[in-house]
């Protein structure tokens, strides 16, 4: 998937993403557009790290408002991308539903990861892109 697609806001110095893998409801990640030799997420530093911190509360609140997460977890392991970027994965304990299909967090009370695929229509992808995309305009 071209996640171009799945942009939800763009900032000065970061891109806010919609994961394409919803087994998370809401499951989004923060990417730094230009890295300028910063290698590290705790070399950050100044205006680019008060953005982030901004966007990541802009982004929770979202999440809470419109999926209503029972917890937030957090990763920024950089292992498959070397780019810069924080996940935000919103956790819950009970079923949620959303646009006629069904999300179970089945590892509650776990790390996050591993999962499995969980396919969704492109269609469903843009409909949480943009609920997300219309609460953090507001």
């Amino acid at each position: 998937m071209d996640y171009d697609q799945l942009k939800i806001k763009s900032y000065k110095h970061w891109d806010v993403y919609l994961h394409e893998n919803q087994c998370y409801l809401g499951r989004v990640f923060i990417l730094l557009k230009n890295d300028e030799g910063i290698e590290d997420f705790l070399a950050i530093d100044g205006e680019i790290r008060e953005e982030f911190f901004l966007i990541g509360s802009k982004v929770k609140t979202a999440l809470k408002d419109l999926f209503k997460p029972d917890k937030m977890n957090y990763a920024a392991l950089s292992n498959t991308s070397p780019k810069i970027h924080v996940h935000l994965v919103p956790r819950y304990k009970e079923v949620r539903e959303f646009s006629g299909v069904v999300f179970k967090d089945v590892r509650w009370g776990k790390n996050y990861a591993p999962y499995d695929p969980f396919d969704l229509e492109e269609s469903i992808l843009y409909k949480i892109r943009d609920r997300l995309k219309e609460r953090l305009e507001t």
